[in-house]
């Protein structure tokens, strides 16, 4: 199991945000945690990725536990993210973007960066092949110098998606990647997070509250109502239970 997390919890004020929350992920799953406005899902990514620290429980990574690690130790440990809101360095290059994400594995001192030694040189140039793959494999490596800011909104959420994989996670956790997307945009979202488990053999945990595409993706399912898990398991089964569709129609 890639992912193992058990009774996990954090207060705030006073205020049980996340209650006793479990789940189980398999390498090479796509798995989907969905749940109305304010159900503490976006809470749960937090904690996963060093953001907040939790009260109580544990978070294994591949047997590893990194509970209470900081954002960068957990990324080095093997968990990437994206955001409901784009986070690109907008002012960088579509390049230099995911030459952000390749420096958790390639580096050199300052010292060799300012006196631009050969390990600098050696290192940038594995650098900008890498990055080309990877931009490559999403179709921007036409638009490498471009600044990252001007791509079209689509094509921000793929780059956003390769600067992650750039840190060569083991789990990827997408935030609500379809939101702000018109129908034939989410479509292309579909069929990229479906390459990049299949082409990059990623498990992948998705935040979601499009349905048809969470049902059009994900083979297993959490259910988050008011922090707590309230239903698991198989997408078709999840989505037709009755305890599901009360607390959708309850967020209306």
């Amino acid at each position: 199991m890639i992912l193992s997390v058990n009774d996990l919890g954090i207060s705030f004020g006073g205020l049980r945000a996340v209650d006793d929350f479990h789940i189980g992920i398999e390498q090479g799953e796509l798995y989907g945690l969905i749940g109305p406005n304010g159900a503490g899902k976006t809470t749960v990514f937090n904690l996963l990725t060093g953001v907040y620290r939790p009260d109580e429980g544990k978070i294994l990574l591949d047997g590893d536990d990194i509970t209470g690690l900081s954002t960068i130790e957990i990324n080095r440990a093997g968990i990437a993210r994206t955001f409901q809101n784009i986070r690109l360095f907008k002012d960088l290059s579509v390049l230099d973007n995911v030459k952000i994400g390749l420096h958790n594995r390639f580096s050199y001192s300052t010292l060799e960066g300012i006196l631009r030694l050969p390990n600098y040189f050696r290192t940038e140039k594995e650098m900008n092949v890498n990055a080309e793959e990877l931009l490559e494999v999403f179709g921007l490596k036409d638009e490498k110098e471009t600044l990252s800011k001007n791509l079209p909104y689509g094509k921000q959420r793929k780059l956003e998606i390769a600067r992650a994989l750039a840190t060569a996670p083991k789990l990827l956790l997408l935030d609500e990647p379809a939101a702000g997307m018109n129908p034939n945009e989410t479509g292309e979202l579909m069929e990229t997070i479906r390459f990049v488990r299949d082409h990059f053999k990623m498990t992948i945990l998705l935040i979601e509250h499009d349905m048809k595409l969470v049902a059009g993706i994900c083979e297993r399912l959490t259910v988050l109502n008011f922090g707590s898990v309230l239903v698991e398991g198989e997408t078709e089964k999840v989505l037709n239970d009755p305890e599901v569709i009360r607390a959708y129609l309850g967020e209306d």
